[in-house]
């Protein structure tokens, strides 16, 4: 079994200063920090994913702009794929399947933003294409969500929707116990 780290989504735009700042971005992108590091130093698989907003009147991942490039915390080492995306699921139009099953990979550490949005819906599409997932719940970030004149909290939203996957579509762990157990 040869498992890789995918990183979803962590760009400037999420951080602070940028056009969709996300609650908790900065703890976030520290673990996923440390999640590659500890994934480079044992020679493991590292993908990344970025989102690019092609849709008309998009306010954040702008093609062109400071705000769609991968944050420092993230940044790609050198050969290290970058497939970009514009949809939630980071294997829809894309070629990180294939990539994935050239590579003999059928495990997944997954870390990443948005928790509620592209997180959840990559880590559900890749259970349903057979890989076997963990989520580090604490290498991700989301934000407030508001429906019916009434608003969650980031906290909330975020544990609502590991809850949700933990168990059936991921085994979520913090990014320490997943390095722990690399």
């Amino acid at each position: 079994m040869t498992k890789a780290l995918l990183i979803v989504d962590i760009q400037n735009d999420y951080f602070p200063g940028g056009a969709m700042e996300l609650e908790g971005s900065v703890e976030a992108g520290g673990k996923a920090k440390a999640l590659l590091a500890a994934f480079r130093a044992k020679g493991l698989p590292v993908v990344h994913v970025q989102h690019l907003s092609v849709r008309p009147g998009a306010t954040f991942f702008v093609p062109g702009t400071p705000g769609v490039e991968i944050h420092p915390a993230a940044a790609p080492s050198e050969g290290e794929p970058v497939f970009q995306k514009n949809f939630p699921n980071s294997f829809r139009q894309t070629g990180l399947l294939d990539h994935l099953k050239q590579n003999g990979v059928t495990e997944l550490v997954i870390a990443g933003m948005m928790t509620h949005m592209c997180i959840d819906a990559t880590t559900r599409a890749a259970f349903d294409l057979g890989f076997k997932c963990r989520l580090a719940h604490d290498a991700c970030a989301t934000r407030a969500l508001s429906f019916g004149g009434e608003t969650v909290p980031a906290r909330y939203v975020h544990n609502s929707f590991i809850s949700a996957l933990h168990g059936l579509f991921a085994n979520c762990q913090s990014a320490d116990e997943v390095i722990s157990r690399l």
